[in-house]
């Protein structure tokens, strides 16, 4: 059985460091089917409660009374059939956000129905979520800004899901890369598909090798693992227009990462027109084609 190793000799291109990186060998089909195993847990992901599928609306709260439900007269309208008339008003008051619903509603949290409470402020670990028939909703904030983020469990964005088309796994694809730390409390700048731009925590510059250059993208810390989001010669016709995300686990001791594109997936706007996606920086744009991980799913942002 063919076995598959990866490695990367940083000496052998003039870099001011030296190291070479040699992952155990795996089996080309045990390879393949761990990705698989990953694809198909991925597309699932994407069809539970709190995937993006299912994303059927995004309202940005005005300061003072917003009220909504399903009429035309609601600041905020819901999907026309897919909730009462009127259901409430959202008061947005000094970044606080409360909820008064109308008398026989039905909103719930959980299984009580709710009346009057406080659903945002800056302080909330969590903000509650709150459902009328088959509709989930939250409170956001985005930058200076706050949101109804509204769901659908019944969209026929979901209902109609057939999958995501993917490259086949190729470990030609997989990269030993080192990471270079950022200095403690360095930010980069990034702009989401609303034009906001915010200072995000930067935790360092992947340096890898190919095709006898060297190449860096900048990673964000998230959740204990490094976040990617990148741009390469696909993007124009087979991926996603505005990019991609990848996600990596910590470096191991010798600050090496092992940087899979098989692994590569599309952003939650490529879902829905209903997220807030943040966009790749400049300098994540690489100059040749990716052909691995998820290809383009919907149109999307630029």
């Amino acid at each position: 059985m063919k076995k598959i190793a990866f490695w990367l000799c940083f000496g052998c291109l003039g870099l001011p460091w030296a190291a070479q990186a040699q992952a155990p060998a795996v089996p080309d089909s045990i390879f393949a089917a761990q990705w698989q195993q990953w694809h198909t847990d991925r597309q699932q992901r994407l069809q539970q409660p709190d995937g993006w599928l299912n994303l059927a609306g995004l309202y940005w709260l005005q300061e003072g009374p917003n009220t909504f439900g399903a009429a035309a007269s609601n600041q905020i309208r819901f999907p026309a059939g897919r909730a009462n008339q009127f259901l409430g008003t959202l008061t947005l008051q000094n970044g606080e956000v409360t909820l008064q619903t109308a008398p026989n509603a039905q909103v719930m949290l959980g299984q009580q129905a709710v009346r009057r409470m406080v659903v945002y402020h800056d302080q909330m670990a969590q903000p509650p979520l709150l459902a009328h028939r088959a509709l989930r909703w939250l409170i956001i904030k985005r930058g200076s800004r706050y949101a109804l983020r509204l769901r659908d469990l019944e969209s026929d964005n979901l209902l109609n899901f057939n999958g995501v088309e993917a490259y086949s796994p190729d470990a030609r694809w997989v990269f030993a890369a080192r990471l270079e730390p950022a200095a403690p409390g360095q930010t980069l700048p990034i702009t989401d598909v609303t034009g906001q731009t915010t200072q995000q925590p930067l935790a360092g510059y992947l340096v890898f090798a190919h095709q006898g250059k060297t190449f860096r993208l900048a990673a964000q810390p998230s959740e204990g693992k490094l976040f990617i989001m990148f741009k390469d010669a696909t993007t124009p016709t087979d991926t996603y227009p505005a990019g991609r995300f990848l996600y990596t686990e910590p470096p191991d001791p010798d600050g090496l990462v092992r940087l899979d594109f098989n692994r590569a997936i599309n952003p939650p706007c490529a879902f829905t027109d209903f997220a807030t996606c943040p966009l790749p920086p400049a300098q994540n744009t690489l100059p040749f084609a990716v052909m691995a991980g998820e290809k383009r799913y919907g149109q999307g942002h630029d």
